[in-house]
């Protein structure tokens, strides 16, 4: 499948990278930026042609899919872009950073019959995928409570380095919306359908900056089941993202790419860290997955409507927060 990587940042490096390194499934033909400089830089090292326009790489006859990299704000109207010119997409998280630009993707999605996917690669790593089969398999019985703990440091310098870092606008929030979604999709994975969640966000260690820094939040799902959700950036040095589940008949730990803690009542042995897989490679494992949906005709293994789930009780807890008040939580069929 040849690829073209829409945004020359850290991001958009790290797809080109990943693209380049699966030879037999991908290519990457072009590399899109306003900063034709910044997109020729990254093609010097993973190939491809540098463009700054993202109508004339779409219009290309050589492109098959186009990959999002660009700030949060600007994905859905990359993305319908993209779908329109018919090509295949995947997005960086999160899908956009409102609801009505994630339902006007999703709508042109659906009117082209095209394949998008979102990246949220924890889901492919060992550990995640464990926890969640050996939920499906009633190991942990009835799922009773879920913590999802994401508490990283990113310094000033950070949140100065991009005129869109911390912005609303383009950043669509802060520590959750940009480093927590990836263990809020995994809880959600997890635990099921959200209906309300009841929050607290503030910026508590950052300067110049219109979004938190600290967030925690309490979810209440359909089933009854109660989750936990703290998000931070003002957690110095940084924690590994933590993930713990809960049931009446098992407990599970994931920290970072492990498998910390599991033990059901069945004594169901865990696996050892020899099993682990990186970040990184679990990023590649979701290129793959979604190469390999576009060539079976199946959708992906995370694809819109799971990241507009994530998306709404995100911005639901950023609701909460303004408010004081519960958000209920609709969902979209």
């Amino acid at each position: 499948m040849r690829f073209a990587v829409v945004g020359a940042g850290v991001i958009g490096e790290v797809h080109a990278r990943l693209i380049a390194s699966l030879p037999d499934e991908a290519e990457l033909v072009a590399v899109v930026d306003l900063d034709q400089s910044r997109a020729a830089a990254i093609a010097a090292t993973s190939g491809g042609e540098a463009m700054n326009e993202l109508e004339k790489a779409c219009a290309r006859e050589d492109v098959d899919a186009v990959s999002i990299c660009l700030p949060s704000g600007a994905h859905a109207a990359a993305a319908i872009t993209a779908l329109r010119a018919g090509k295949h997409v995947v997005v960086e998280k999160p899908l956009d950073v409102t609801l009505a630009a994630a339902d006007r993707l999703i709508d042109v999605e659906r009117e082209t019959g095209l394949t998008v996917a979102v990246i949220s690669q924890r889901r492919f790593q060992h550990a995640s995928a464990f926890v969640h089969q050996a939920i499906a398999d009633g190991k942990l019985g009835r799922i009773t409570a879920g913590i999802a703990e994401s508490a990283f440091w990113r310094s000033q310098e950070y949140y100065d380095s991009g005129g869109w870092r911390g912005t609303r606008a383009l950043d669509g929030g802060g520590a959750l919306m940009n480093q927590g979604i990836h263990v809020v999709d995994l809880l959600l994975w997890m635990m099921g359908e959200p209906v309300e969640v009841q929050a607290y966000a503030d910026r508590l260690a950052h300067e110049r900056i219109d979004v938190e820094d600290t967030v925690a939040a309490t979810v209440r799902f359909r089933s009854g089941a109660i989750g936990s959700i703290l998000a931070t950036t003002s957690a110095y040095p940084g924690r590994p993202v933590r993930l713990s589940v809960y049931g009446d008949r098992g407990s599970a730990v994931i920290e970072h790419e492990d498998l910390a803690y599991f033990h059901t009542a069945d004594g169901d042995p865990a696996f050892g860290p020899s099993d682990s897989l990186s970040v990184d490679d679990a990023h590649r494992e979701q290129y793959l997955d979604f190469i390999h949906a576009v060539r079976d005709a199946r959708r992906p293994l995370i694809g819109t409507q799971d990241a507009r789930r994530a998306l709404e009780v995100v911005l639901g807890v950023y609701e909460s927060a303004r408010t004081g008040r519960p958000v209920q939580l609709t969902g979209r069929e």
